[in-house]
């Protein structure tokens, strides 16, 4: 996994053509890191919940990008915050089950549409509109990277799965309408988060050996939902301080972005440990985990194993 392109920042525009250009910039970035020929890239999966048209954002951005015109593409909408995990679930399996396959995965998020006017009834818009923020992320995907061509990996992507957290609709909520795109934010969600993690981490865990529950033994990229969250995943995990930095700081400096975050994240994690000497990507660590979360609530884990630092170069 080469992962890359990290850019956030307002846009003018109608939404629609805007997420699209916004994605490109990302993924110019993730494909210069990368160093192949775009003409190498065989499948693309873009995921946003910032709009919702057709032809989509995947199909504008073939033609922004100047893919090949029959690149396999998969547009996944309105998935929310747990999308980043998801768009790594499917890529995971397309590569493993192409060969040869290269697949470009982009992570797009323009908040406009998510604008409401804050009322005495609905406080939780309030604070997701303080929350939110605008973003994209991308990064590509490919198994059995080839030395000859200097493909490095960054991440390898261990395992997938996805869950829904029981009795957990009411947790995040989102409807379009006519007037835009409302949503609600229960504060019920830092508590079924961290009444679930343990167990998500359990069975993400469960065919690899030496874990035995040592939680401080991964590096995280959680999705940064809010801090409650990320203090319920630590109190609930036993985690030691600083075990949430990279997610904490992308939280400071970005804001939640939705799918994009937790790419952002593994980014950031990546650039701090080559900048600290570590051994691996991962913090020196050798196994680490992607959490995605969003509504339902569903979790995305994301079992993943960092690369040495030499190796990423």
């Amino acid at each position: 996994m080469s992962l890359q392109g990290t850019l956030t920042g307002s846009t003018s525009g109608h939404v629609d053509s805007e997420v699209p250009k916004l994605g490109k910039e990302a993924a110019l970035k993730a494909i210069e890191e990368w160093g192949q020929p775009i003409s190498n890239i065989t499948h693309l999966i873009f995921c946003t919940a910032s709009c919702l048209d057709m032809p989509g954002a995947d199909f504008q951005l073939v033609k922004l990008l100047g893919l090949d015109p029959s690149v396999n593409r998969f547009m996944i909408y309105q998935q929310g915050c747990f999308a980043g995990g998801t768009a790594l679930r499917l890529a995971k399996d397309v590569a493993e089950n192409n060969p040869g396959a290269r697949v470009l995965v982009v992570c797009c998020e323009i908040t406009t549409s998510l604008f409401q006017a804050p009322t005495e009834s609905h406080v939780d818009v309030l604070v997701g509109q303080a929350l939110f923020s605008d973003g994209a992320s991308a990064l590509i995907v490919g198994a059995n990277p080839d030395p000859k061509i200097n493909e490095c990996q960054v991440y390898e992507i261990m395992s997938t799965r996805e869950t829904i957290v029981p009795y957990s609709e009411h947790g995040v909520v989102g409807h379009l309408r006519e007037m835009g795109f409302e949503y609600y934010l229960s504060p019920d969600v830092p508590k079924l988060v961290g009444a679930n993690i343990e167990e998500l981490l359990e069975k993400g865990f469960s065919e690899i050996d030496g874990i035995n529950k040592d939680w401080n033994s991964l590096f995280y990229s959680i999705h940064p939902g809010g801090p409650a969250i990320l203090d319920k995943v630590e109190e609930r995990l036993g985690l030691n301080e600083g075990k949430l930095r990279a997610t904490r700081h992308v939280l400071r400096e970005y804001g939640n972005m939705g799918a994009p975050s937790v790419l952002f994240i593994l980014d950031e994690m990546r650039k701090k440990s080559m900048e600290e000497g570590k051994a691996t990507t991962g913090e020196g660590l050798e196994w680490g985990v992607l959490i995605g979360i969003g509504p339902g609530l569903t979790v995305e884990t994301v079992v993943l194993r960092s690369v040495p630092i030499a190796t990423a170069n």
